[in-house]
């Protein structure tokens, strides 16, 4: 093996110095971008709602499963909220339940913009807005609460999973999870993970329902629960209603 003088190691050390402690430059890179965001849904208005032209109505958002994805409509009807209105099930409430385009994910749909535009066009009140999802939906559900948490009066998330990290920004969000103890596409781990996150955060308004013997169907035992509708038409986001 060559062996250098140390002479020459001395110059090569203080050659690689010099570089590393050279002035760097301050930059800045800033760019206006637009663009076009689309999503379409299904939208159930309750039959009140144009009885009168007055008063604000509370929004359910829906975000189907992985299977449901495409550009055929009727397939986000097959599970969840926009299947029981389907059969007859009338709510309380403004339900909008769009549709992931095929081989993509909830996280990368203007799903919040939707929002915003719902609240634009129809009379919402924007301290009861829910969130609700299940599988890939149950997914999207945690994440979009966690990009914008003083959006949501609640949040309903069924055999999903996200980020414990994330966790701190929804330590005060009225959560209820929900999984099957048998889940073999999604793990109960996914839930119960985060929810013992929120509650080392302090989260007192957070619980998870567990079902027994139970695979990754644990939809259609929680939404066909009228209890889970009440539990969220309970809740008020506390920052709108103190204005």
């Amino acid at each position: 093996m060559q062996k250098f003088p140390p002479i020459y190691l001395l110059s090569l050390f203080c050659l690689l110095s010099s570089v590393l402690n050279a002035d760097q430059i301050s930059e800045r890179f800033e760019k206006e971008v637009s663009e076009t965001v689309a999503l379409d849904y299904l939208l159930s208005i309750p039959d009140g709602y144009n009885a009168t032209e007055s008063g604000d109505w509370p929004l359910v958002i829906f975000l189907h499963g992985a299977g449901e994805r495409g550009s055929d409509l009727s397939k986000v009807a097959v599970h969840g909220p926009p299947k029981l209105v389907a059969e007859g099930t009338e709510f309380p409430f403004i339900l909008a339940s769009p549709q992931c385009p095929e081989n993509e994910w909830w996280t990368e749909q203007p799903v919040l913009r939707l929002i915003d535009h719902l609240e634009a066009t129809y009379r919402i009140d924007s301290s009861r807005i829910y969130l609700t999802g299940l599988s890939m939906g149950g997914y999207g559900t945690w994440h979009f609460a966690c990009e914008e948490p003083e959006r949501f009066a609640a949040i309903a998330p069924v055999c999903g999973g996200g980020v414990p990290y994330k966790m701190r920004w929804i330590k005060s969000l009225p959560i209820w999870a929900f999984h099957g103890d048998e889940d073999s596409v999604v793990p109960l781990e996914e839930s119960t993970r985060l929810i013992d996150a929120l509650k080392r955060k302090g989260n007192e308004e957070v619980k998870l329902t567990i079902y027994p013997e139970t695979g990754h169907d644990s939809w259609t035992p929680t939404y066909n629960n009228p209890e889970l509708f009440s539990w969220m038409l309970s809740h008020q986001r506390k920052e709108a209603s103190a204005n």
